[in-house]
Order: structure tokens, then sequence, then C-alpha cells
């Protein structure tokens, strides 16, 4: 057998490579630096030509270039031949050849020349409107083929056609103003569907929304860029759209982002996806609360804006940029417009009475920026502004139960942690026992801790801390609210001619002022009770300073204010106080002559002053009483009804208390039965104590017993028969306060020239008949059952005008559900157009299919 024959393979080639893959390593290089005369034919290779070609093909495909090449083949030859024809070949001297890819050799051609004489006609008109670069090109090699003198032919009867059209609308629009109209309608048709159609889209996000807000946390971002369109009416349904939704699905909790090191480590995919979503949310609002005050300044979202910002306080105090929330809604606290001055206000109340919501930082941080907010205004806010300090609550005793039982159960631990000392001294363990029980001990610790930074409610000592934060704050503002009131008016006008005017009068913020110190009286120090009742005995007197005006002195139910004031800090402090209130009382005995109800003071702060100065505390000096029960008689025969039954509730009480002071009601000659033992009566005396009121008699009973009021009158002829012993028990516990409402009540149903009659008709039955005083409470009686008749029809006409208020609710609410079917219907319709599109589509894939 022959031997086999050796088959020698050729060598592989290497594996195809992307150029992307292909790495050119040092070795490499190196190898090349000192190898260059192998790689000499590189240099000498034609660049441009090469990067002239790649360009030209750079970003075309296969399939694409061939087709390029093909049409480039056919360019040159239909060059070739027109040059044979038209042209002259270049002689070889003057021009170079050009040599294909085929090998062949092919001569430069030129343009025969015509000359045309000097009288023949021009050229069209768009030849002599090319530049000299149309010259030079329409002169060069290269002409156009047919293919694209086609297209450019066809483009420009495009554009002639175009041109047309136009000249046709404008002719036609300048022809017929209907077409302006139509124009006009066709666009509102447009906006009304975009309109209907963003609505219906922020329903369905806000839908999805709150059905699966883990899920669907993305579309946040999809309702704050709708409601950022150009409609008004679009942002204000986006930002209240956005409103419900957080409420919704803002966690019970702040959200505390992941820090650098946190976000390097593995989790696993349910902590992803939270972080995720808590991101999202918090970035989302985000940008809401951004937009929200920035529209808050603009006059036509203000409103909503507001509104959105007071809500968001009000349901979510606890979640992040909250401070932002209060800083907004303070510095519209005391704003010109109602609608946003009370809705701010009311949002703060409630966080003052909900402070549950949030542990009660919010509510000092509140009170602070309010306190901020009269200093930088100089005083010169409306009322409300410090009006919401009196929704305030402070615990007097916080905690000491809760602190004595953390005490015992110190102790008791302790008395544990010692015996089990012992035990464990007495017992022999082990030193991995004593190991594990510290790391045990250790880990409560921190657990301990966590809870209790998690956790809302604070501890004692930190609640009281934020209290007494919160009341040195309310106190501040307060006693710089009197100061402000005693400057004299040169300075008060210097200082507020730098800050914002109020235009809220001379002294807005002096009667809430007055009301809170009278409410939180208790809680003062008593370090300031000395300068506090030095400041309203200066104010009671009647303002800062003698030089002022009329109009920047104080009002008569300011000054009666203080005095109420005065004697509730006195009261709620009777143990450490030793105050002379005389001076107050010289305030009242003067101020019931100047007051005016038509002019600016208030019935109800004089009744209020009479009650608490007059009807409560303790018996009153018998000289001092006299003068007030005088005084009241005088005042009841000048003013309202209302007045003269709070005056007159009062001087029967005055007369209770004080028996002595019935020798008034005698008719003696030369006054009362004590009139050679005391001085001769002063009417216009200003110390009730130098009047001489005993030496008086009470004639004005004898005036109001014929009052055109009947309750007026029967309270009068009550008191002038309390010395004969026929009195009755009329009006017996009822104080000035309660009189002085239940009159004004009446004024609303009491028809004076109806009453007249019956009044003087009755009064003269009582002149001619003698009866027993039997036949009187048989009358009263009568009268009393009158005036329950009127109760009763004054509460049927309350009743009935609260019958239409709610009957107007239930219609809005009506109408609102309407409203919400309505949009569900157009949901449901444009959902199934939807659905129906996209079934015609796939069965139009099917059928392309097969």
């Amino acid at each position: 057998m022959g031997k086999k024959k050796k088959v020698i393979l050729p060598p592989q080639l290497p594996p195809e490579l992307k150029e992307d893959e292909i790495e050119v390593s040092d070795e490499d290089v190196q190898f090349v630096k000192e190898n260059r005369e192998y790689a000499g034919f590189v240099s000498k290779l034609d660049t441009q030509s090469i990067t002239r070609h790649v360009t030209r093909v750079a970003n075309k495909k296969e399939e694409e270039i061939e087709a390029l090449y093909e049409k480039r083949i056919r360019k040159n030859r239909s060059l070739e031949k027109e040059n044979e024809e038209d042209g002259v070949q270049v002689d070889p001297v003057d021009a170079l050849p050009v040599k294909t890819l085929d090998g062949k050799l092919y001569y430069r051609t030129m343009a025969k020349e015509s000359r045309k004489p000097e009288d023949a006609p021009k050229e069209d008109d768009n030849e002599n409107a090319m530049s000299n670069e149309d010259n030079k090109a329409a002169k060069s090699i290269v002409k156009l083929t047919k293919a694209e003198r086609r297209a450019k032919l066809k483009k420009s009867k495009k554009e002639a056609k175009k041109q047309e059209k136009e000249l046709t609308k404008t002719e036609e629009l300048q022809t017929n103003p209907q077409a302006e109209v139509l124009a006009e309608v066709k666009e509102e048709i447009s906006a009304e569907e975009a309109f209907a159609m963003k609505k219906c889209k922020l329903a369905e996000l806000g839908m999805a929304l709150l059905a699966d807000p883990e899920s669907n946390i993305k579309f946040l971002k999809e309702m704050l860029q709708i409601s950022k369109d150009e409609d008004h009416n679009i942002v204000k349904l986006g930002l209240l759209s956005l409103l419900a939704v957080f409420k919704d699905i803002i966690p019970g909790y702040r959200i505390r982002l992941p820090t650098e090191k946190e976000q390097e480590m593995t989790v696993s995919k349910a902590v992803r996806k939270t972080r995720y979503y808590e991101s999202t949310l918090l970035s989302s609002y985000k940008a809401y609360l951004q937009k929200l005050i920035a529209l808050e300044k603009q006059p036509s979202f203000q409103h909503v804006a507001v509104r959105c910002i007071c809500a968001l306080l009000d349901a979510v105090p606890h979640f992040n940029f909250s401070d932002n929330l209060l800083v907004a809604v303070v510095k519209n606290i005391s704003s010109f417009d109602d609608v946003i001055r009370k809705l701010c206000c009311a949002t703060v109340k409630s966080l003052f009475a909900n402070e549950g919501k949030h542990g009660g930082e919010a509510t000092g941080h509140a009170v602070h920026l309010i306190a901020d907010h009269v200093k930088v205004h100089d005083c010169q806010l409306h009322p409300d502004s410090i009006e919401v300090f009196l929704s305030l609550t402070f615990a007097e005793d916080l905690g000491r139960s809760e602190l004595s039982k953390d005490a015992g159960d110190v102790k008791g631990k302790k008395n544990k942690r010692k015996k089990n000392a012992e035990e464990l001294k007495n017992m022999q363990v082990s030193d991995r026992k004593k190991s594990r029980q510290e790391l045990l001990a250790k880990t409560r610790a921190e657990v301990h801790a966590d809870l209790k930074a998690v956790s809302f409610a604070p501890d004692i000592e930190e609640r009281r801390r934020m209290q007494s934060e919160t009341l040195s704050a309310v106190f501040q503002t307060y006693f710089r609210i009197l100061k402000h009131t005693l400057q004299p008016t040169s300075i008060r006008s210097k200082v507020n001619a730098s800050s914002v005017p109020g235009g809220f009068g001379a002294h807005p913020l002096l009667a809430p002022c007055l009301d809170g110190l009278g409410k939180f009286s208790h809680l003062i120090d008593l370090d300031f009770m000395g300068d506090l009742m030095n400041c309203l005995k200066k104010l009671a007197c009647g303002g800062s300073s003698s030089d002022d005006s009329p109009e920047n002195c104080l009002t008569v139910s300011e000054r009666l204010r203080c005095c109420i004031v005065a004697f509730k800090v006195m009261r709620s402090n009777l143990d450490a106080l030793n105050v002379d209130l005389n001076e107050f009382y010289v305030q009242l005995y003067n101020l019931l002559l100047e007051y005016r109800p038509n002019r600016a003071d208030q019935g109800e702060v004089l009744a209020e002053a009479l009650k608490t100065l007059l009807c409560e505390g303790r018996q009153h000096d018998m000289q001092r009483a006299a003068a007030f029960i005088k005084r009241l008689c005088t005042f009841s025969l000048c003013f309202g009804s209302a007045e003269a039954m709070a005056a007159l509730v009062t001087l029967r009480h005055l007369l209770q208390k004080n028996v002595k002071c019935r020798n008034l009601l005698e008719n003696d000659v030369g006054g009362g039965s004590l009139s050679g033992l005391v001085a001769k009566y002063q009417p216009y005396a200003m110390d009730p104590n130098l009047s001489g009121a005993l030496a008086s008699v009470l004639w004005e009973l004898s005036l109001l017993s014929k009052h055109y009021h009947p309750s007026v009158s029967t309270l009068a002829s009550s008191i002038s028969n309390m010395g004969t012993g026929h009195s009755q028990a009329y009006l017996s516990t009822v104080y000035p306060q309660q009189a002085f409402a239940d009159l004004l009540i009446e004024k609303e149903s009491f028809d004076i020239k109806k009453n007249l009659g019956t009044l003087s008709r009755k009064m003269k039955s009582l002149r001619r008949s003698s009866k027993s005083s039997c036949d009187t409470c048989i009358e009263y009686n009568t009268k009393l059952e009158t005036d329950d008749e009127i109760k009763q029809k004054l509460s049927n006409h309350f009743i009935v005008l609260k019958g239409i208020a709610e009957n107007e609710r239930l219609r809005k609410e009506l109408n609102r559900t309407v409203s919400s079917l309505k949009l569900y219907e157009e949901y449901k319709k444009q959902k199934r157009k939807t659905q129906g599109d996209h079934s015609k589509a796939r069965k139009k894939k099917r059928l392309s299919s097969v």
C-alpha cells in the first residue's frame, strides 16, 4: 500500500469581530512604533478621498448604498451621453482624464457656447434673478437629471397652489364677514372639547391614584403637568384634584429620604419599591406646594391657592414642609379679603384645638409666627389675627399625676434592680451569660430611643417646655400691644410711617388683647402684675396722653374692657395681690355718662362691666352703692330698652345686697330718711364716694314705670315696690348680660305703635283701680304669658329660617351629585369609544396578517 499523503490545510482566518470589540493593546502600539518601515504604505493612502467616500455613505443602510451606487453610475452615463452629443472634448493638455474603478479613462467635456448678438432678446426673469453663485453652477459641468427636474417642477407647482389657496382664503374673509364668526366658533368648540378631555384625564388619574397609590404614583407628575395649562379653569381643577389626592395618600408620618450610604446598600425589592414611592410622593408634594405659593400671589388664583394651603395644613400638619404652609397661612391671617382672612383664622384655630395631630409643635410655631407678624406690622393688623389666641388651651397641672406615677415606677424598678444585683452577686454566673444580658440591655435601650423619637406624644417635660414657650410668646404679644397703645400719637405715627399701613383703626388689637388677658390672667407671672395693673389704670383713664386727638383716644368700650380685665386679674390672683380698685369704680361711674350707643360703644361690653364690677364679688360700701343706684336710674331714662333693662337689673341687685340703700325709694320731703345725716347730693361729682347720693330720691322709677316697653315698665314698678314689701321675684337670678341680650332679640318682633295703646290703657286702669297685691300678681302672670308667646313666635321664625338654609344646602349637594354623575357618564362614553377604536385596530391587524 502506498504511503498516505499529508494534507496541508490552509491557515484559518481570524474570527470576525466588530469594530467596537477590537482592543488595541500597548504591545501592539509599541511594535508599530519600532517597525515604522513596514507601515509606510499607510502614510501614502489618500485620506481625503477615503473620508469623502465614507461621509457620503456613512449613515446609509446596505440596500440604500447599492441603490446609491447604481444611481451614480446612471448619472455618469447620462452625463457622458450629453457631453458626447452637446459637448466638446477638452484637450488632454488642458485637463487630465478621470480613471474609474473599472480602469477606463474618461476625458472631460465642455458645453458648447453659442455667442449671442447684442441685439438678441434677453433671458427670462428667473435667469436674471439668479445670483452669481447660481450662474457659476449653471456653467458647471454637472447638470440635473430628468427625475430631479420633474421633482423640482412638482415642488414649484405645489407652492403655487398653496399661495393660491391662501389668497382665496384672505379674499373670502374680506368678502364674507360670516367666515370670521365661523372660525371663532370652531375655535371655541375645539377649546371646549380640549377642556372636557383634560377634565376627564384629571378624573382618571385621580381615581387611579386613589385606587392604588403605590403602583400609580407616577401619575402625580402628569397631574402636575396638566395643572400648568394656560386655561385658568383647568389649573384650578388640577389644584383641587391634587389636593384631594394628597389628603388621601399622605401617610401619618414624616418621610425621611435615604442617605447616600443607605442608597449604596443592597436592599430587597419591597424596600426599593417603598423608597421609590416615598421619594416620588415627596418630590411631587414639594412641587405642588411651590406652585401653590407662587399662585397665591396672583389675584385670579389667590382664593383657590389659599384654600388648598389651609386644607393641607389642617389635614396633614405632621407631614414634611408643614412649616412652609404655616408661614403662608400666617401671612394671610390679616388680609383685607374677608374670605381669605376667615379661612386662615379658622385653620389656625383648628390647629390649636387638634394638637393630637402634630404633638403641639405646630401650635408653638404658629404662635411665634403670629407674634413676629404683629411686631413687624407694629400692631396695625386686623383683630382676628390675635383673636385666634383665645382658642389656645393651657394645662395648669400638666403631668403631675403622670410624673408621680413615673416616679413610683422608677422606684419600683430600682428596687428590682437592687434585688437582681444581689442575686447576681450571690450566684456565679458565667461570662457568656453576662455578655448576653449586656447585649439585651443595649438593644432594649436602642429600641426605646427609636420608639420615643417616632412617637407623636412628647414627654411631659417636653410638653411643659413647649407650653411655657407658647405662653411667653402670647403674653409678649399682649404686652407689646399695651405698650403700643400707651405711646403718644407723635411717636406712633413715626413708627407707622415705616410699616405697612393697617387701615383697621387707631387700636385694632386692643380689644382682643384685653379679652386674652382676661382669659389667661391666672397664668400671668406675679412679677408682672404690678406693671400690668398700672398700665390698665392708665388705659382706663382714657389713653396714652392728653395731647392725643379724639380719633386716637380710647373708646368707652375699650376703657370698660380695661376695667373688666383688671377685676378678672385681681380675682384670679386674690391671695397674692393687694391692689386698690377704687380707680376702676370711679372710671365706670363716669363712663356711664359718656356712653353713646350710636357712636361705636357696645352694649354687651357695658353689660359685662356692670356684672363684673357691681354684681359679682364682695358687698360694696353704702355710699358707693347708692351713687351707682342713682346713676343707673338716670342712665335708664336716656337710652334704649336693652340698656335700660341691663341697668335696672344691676340696680335691683344692688338694692337687694344693700338694704340701707332702699331708703332712696322713700318719697319724704327733702330726700330720703337719711338726708339730714349725709352730705348734699352732687349729681356731677367724679367720685361715687363723694356724690352724696343717699340724700336723693329715685324719682326716675316713676317715669320708667310708664316706659313704652312692657318689660322695662314692669321691672321699674317692681323695684319701686321693694320698699313696701309687695315686690315680685322678677329677674332675680338674671344678670345684666342676659337681660341685654333678651331685649335685643325682642326688638326684632316688638312693635312700639301696637303696644303703646295697650300700655296707655293698662296704665289708666292701674291708676283708676285700687286693687290688692294679688291682682297685680295676676296681671304680672298674664304679662309673662304674652312674653312666652313672643318667644314662641321668635323660635318659630328662626326654625323657618333654619329650614330655608337647610334646603339651600341640600340643593347645592344635589347639583354637585348631578354634575358628578354627568361627568361619570361622559367618562363611560369616552371609554367605550376608546375600547371600540382598539377593537377595530385589532381586527384590521388580524385581517392584514391573514
